[in-house]
């Protein structure tokens, strides 16, 4: 083989350049693998207690004003109310109102505020999913609801002279009836396209619960009761008036618990849609 020429480079070792290639890979830096991400339970533990923090402030404030009103009602009510089915669907439906102020009203000012102000961009960031952001919001504001729920309840039995012995049912009533209106609240505040008019939409709403929920149906059109049947929380009020019976009708109140749970989950599911359809804008 003739000797290379003057000034000629000599061709690489056999394996020099493979060497070369790994010792450039080996400095050059890799990205870091993402953490896993957070799974549900716990991000809605979190959630639920840093929205729990953050209202404990307004916590007497809301109860005394959801709690007062549905009193008012009460009292209002039994100057044309004597007893019977009608003051059982008074009491039942101003202990429920408790909640849809609270759920319904309070949430979708909430998320409007939310909305407006950008603080969705804070919660789009966390590697958190997003129905634990709308469950862990609308159980905190639920978990105001049930001193005012029981305190109205029992005013209510004295008032219109009531058996108590079926209070426990708002142990049922109140986590059932509080998902399906924190749901629809939070989803009318995410999905209005203005901060006003979600505070509308909520004042609407718990009107809607108020007039529907409180006055006894025996006495409304059938329009306005067909438009009843449509409210969430219209199967909580029906399964609480129904343990004032002198013999309830068990059958009956597990249904209507059933069909508010339903409406529940399907009011959370459309909250968590509306939820990442903000969130990405």
């Amino acid at each position: 083989m003739p000797p290379p020429a003057s000034g000629a480079v000599p061709p690489p070792a056999p394996g020099a350049a493979s060497a070369h290639d790994a010792a450039g890979r080996a400095q050059t830096p890799q990205p870091a693998p993402l953490a896993p991400g957070a799974r549900f339970f716990p991000s809605l533990a979190a959630v639920y207690r840093a929205q729990l923090s953050r209202a404990r402030v307004a916590r007497i404030p809301l109860l005394f004003v959801a709690t007062f009103q549905s009193v008012g009602i009460m009292i209002l009510m039994r100057g044309v109310v004597d007893g019977g089915s009608e003051a059982r669907a008074v009491v039942a439906g101003s202990s429920v109102l408790v909640v849809a102020f609270v759920a319904l009203n309070l949430l979708a000012q909430y998320f409007g505020q939310l909305r407006a102000g950008g603080g969705l961009d804070h919660y789009a960031t966390l590697p958190v999913p997003p129905a634990s952001v709308v469950l862990g919001a609308a159980a905190a504001y639920a978990s105001f609801t049930l001193p005012g729920t029981l305190v109205t309840a029992v005013f209510g039995c004295l008032l219109f002279g009531l058996p108590m012995s079926g209070l426990w049912i708002l142990a049922a009533v109140v986590p059932l009836a509080g998902a399906a209106l924190a749901g629809l609240g939070a989803a009318l505040g995410l999905l209005a396209p203005r901060q006003e008019l979600a505070t509308l939409a909520g004042q609407l709403g718990m009107s809607a619960a108020l007039l529907l929920g409180v006055l006894p149906p025996e006495r409304m059109p059938d329009m306005i009761v067909w438009a009843r049947d449509l409210l969430p929380s219209t199967y909580g009020v029906e399964a609480f008036a129904r343990t004032f019976a002198p013999r309830p009708d068990w059958a009956a109140v597990a249904l209507d618990l059933g069909v508010c749970g339903a409406v529940g989950v399907l009011s959370l599911a459309v909250a968590t849609w509306a939820y990442r359809r903000a969130a990405v804008r």
